[in-house]
């Protein structure tokens, strides 16, 4: 038996030793994403779109940072597409989330989409290809995010070429009318990425993010109530190499992480800081095994998972400061379809905080399975 000391050297030991051949930033979330676009060869077709996520989130954490709970539940995503043209897609449906153990639906949201598309260019008006679908990385967007707010309204441009993917986004996360006591909420964002190698075994490219929140307005009577905008922001170097063998892919996504708040009125504890997101991982047929070290330094996060920020937001610690944050950890993930339209995806995912090595090794791990399909219902005869 590992004492608990003798487990945080082991995590450490292996977590370097993966970092010194290879790397990556996050697990493929491609099984739990759902994207609809039109289709030419669909045109004035009528089709069901279902889709199901399943989630066990547990997070056996007794830090300052980051609270330990479970989330336990389903989500359901009905939506009826209407494929008006061949470069036009109407959606209309129903966001559902059941948190099991609770009465009654936990969270009802409409779906509405107006999708164009054409060539290499996307436009969305309505909700959004939002969430992990933005492909940010962990300190800027929490996974976790999945479960609790997926759903986001606004208008989004996403442009998928060879060498170059482009997703520009605005959410109104709250509308306000006249004399409300309440600010009307904004955020927005970008997310590139440009290859400067891309052939069939390497893959060489610069990421480039950013995250924006605005809380303001003029017709609201908090006017005690400063203007707030805040900024995440985050570039790297990410390199990719295909083996193809049961080891599939070995690859290092590495960034440097900025936080800056340009509210007029600075209430926040920081005004700006930055962080270092370092992985290493690799792909394999047993799944995926990915090393990370985050060092941060005054980061706070607009939608980062609060593990990584320097203030806490924990319940019986809520304000907390810690200036340096230094965490290791190491994932396992694995990802399989069971059948036809059916994903499986667990997760493992320990981690020990630098600056607290007297505590126990804190982990958090995952159960999700995710049904997605589509069903042609009729044609409309025109």
């Amino acid at each position: 038996m590992f004492t608990n000391t003798g487990l945080k050297r082991a995590l450490l030991f292996l977590t370097f030793s993966f970092t010194s051949y290879f790397a990556s930033a996050q697990f493929n979330q491609s099984a739990i994403e759902n994207r609809i676009r039109p289709d030419s060869s669909l045109t004035n077709e009528v089709h069901f779109n279902f889709y199901n996520f399943n989630y066990v989130r547990n997070y056996e954490y007794t830090n300052d940072f980051h609270d330990g709970y479970t989330l336990y539940g389903t989500q359901l995503q009905p939506q009826i597409v209407y494929y008006a043209h061949p470069n036009l897609a109407i959606t209309a449906g129903a966001f559902i989330r059941k948190d099991f153990g609770r009465n009654g639906v936990t969270d009802a949201k409409p779906l509405f989409s107006l999708k164009y598309h054409k060539r290499n260019l996307t436009l969305v008006f309505g909700s959004l290809e939002g969430g992990i679908q933005h492909k940010y990385i962990e300190p800027l967007y929490d996974f976790e995010r999945t479960i609790t707010t997926p759903i986001e309204y606004g208008t989004q441009l996403l442009v998928e070429r060879k060498k170059f993917s482009l997703d520009a986004w605005i959410a109104w996360q709250k509308m306000i009318y006249t004399g409300e006591a309440a600010k009307e909420e904004i955020i927005g964002g970008l997310s590139t990425e440009t290859f400067l190698l891309k052939t069939d075994d390497w893959k060489l490219s610069i990421p480039a993010q950013f995250l924006a929140f605005h809380q303001g307005g003029q017709i609201d009577v908090l006017k005690e109530i400063p203007i707030s905008t805040v900024f995440n922001g985050a570039t790297g170097l990410k390199l990719h190499k295909d083996i193809n063998t049961n080891i599939k892919q070995v690859y290092t996504d590495n960034y440097i992480a900025v936080y800056k708040d340009f509210s007029p009125t600075k209430r926040r504890a920081y005004e700006g800081g930055f962080g270092l997101w370092l992985n290493a991982g690799v792909e394999s047929k047993w799944g995926s095994l990915v090393a990370s070290y985050w060092k941060g330094n005054n980061f706070i996060s607009i939608k980062g998972m609060p593990l990584y920020e320097s203030v806490s937001s924990n319940l019986y610690t809520n304000g907390l400061k810690q200036s340096g944050r230094n965490i290791v950890s190491l994932r396992y993930a694995y990802q399989k379809e069971l059948i036809p339209h059916l994903y499986l995806d667990v997760r493992f995912e320990p981690h020990i905080d630098l600056d607290h090595t007297d505590k126990q090794l804190q982990f958090n791990h995952s159960f999700f399975l995710t049904y997605k399909q589509d069903f042609k219902l009729f044609k409309v005869k025109k």
